[in-house]
């Protein structure tokens, strides 16, 4: 399968980067967790054209080879102005046969336009969006554990081959399948003149990310989301833990939970024949 990428210039003036996957039937929009990129859903993408879909992902600002913000700061009304700029853009807002598709981030972001937009986005297919149920300033502190983690990350690897060696040796990439693992450093780094390559999504700006993710205010929305919404969620998982998703849906007026047993917060990375399988059974 061949992969196309073009770029628009959206309502924000950032230009964002939009990767076809070709296929027919009815439109899939694939929206992705901080850190990653729209190729990082290459193995769901590929598995969801086989099975009749046409299918699109794209970059948030500040990821793989859109542009980052001038300031350097992210709010999380901007990443869902991204994914409202894209399905503007590629003529599926308002489409009633579309299936939107988010992981964490990408799920929040795609729940935050349907709330703006009443009535534009049909359904939602949402593994484990940030949603937290109250302000915690410490959170947002820049020093919280997320932050820290992101700002320590290996910004620069001699080789690509040397990053997934890495990755796949430890905590939290060792649960990505190979074919995933290779979806987001193949086209996650950039090449450098000194023939090293370094993360497209630098260090500092995933870091300020997760400082803003506390505060992007959907849960007191979550009750006037129109659209079917079916929350999934990694039994395992410690972002957005069973508990808590049970709470997120339970506010959406047509919420529905589903839990993976033995996942964790990257079930669509770890598993994308069950996230096929759930995304198609929920499209009906």
């Amino acid at each position: 399968m061949t992969r196309t990428e073009h770029t628009f210039v959206a309502p924000s003036g950032l230009t964002l980067a939009v990767h076809d996957w070709g296929g027919g039937g009815d439109p899939v929009l694939l929206s992705h967790p901080t850190g990653f990129h729209g190729v990082a859903w290459q193995p769901v993408a590929e598995r969801l054209v086989a099975r009749g879909r046409r299918v699109w992902s794209f970059d948030f600002r500040g990821h793989g080879d859109s542009d980052p913000t001038p300031d350097g700061t992210y709010s999380w009304d901007g990443f869902a102005d991204d994914a409202d700029a894209v399905l503007t853009h590629l003529g599926l807002l308002g489409d009633p046969r579309l299936l939107a598709v988010g992981h964490s981030k990408g799920a929040t972001s795609l729940m935050t336009v349907a709330w703006r937009r009443p009535g534009t986005i049909p359904r939602i297919w949402a593994f484990e969006p940030i949603v937290f149920p109250q302000y915690d300033a410490s959170l947002q502190d820049p020093d919280n554990p997320m932050s820290v983690s992101a700002r320590r990350r290996r910004a620069v690897w001699p080789t690509r081959d040397a990053a997934i060696a890495s990755y796949a040796s430890k905590y939290p990439l060792d649960v990505l399948t190979d074919e995933a693992l290779h979806a987001y450093v193949d086209y996650g780094m950039r090449d450098l003149p000194d023939g090293t390559v370094a993360l497209k999504c630098r260090p500092e700006h995933e870091a300020a990310i997760y400082t803003m993710g506390v505060v992007n205010g959907l849960w007191d929305r979550l009750g006037e989301l129109t659209c079917p919404v079916l929350v999934v969620a990694g039994e395992t998982s410690t972002a957005i833990p069973p508990s808590l998703a049970t709470r997120i849906t339970e506010r959406l007026p047509h919420g529905r939970l589903e839990l993976w047993s033995d996942h964790g917060h990257f079930g669509p990375m770890e598993d994308p024949d069950w996230a096929v399988t759930s995304i198609l059974d929920f499209a009906g």
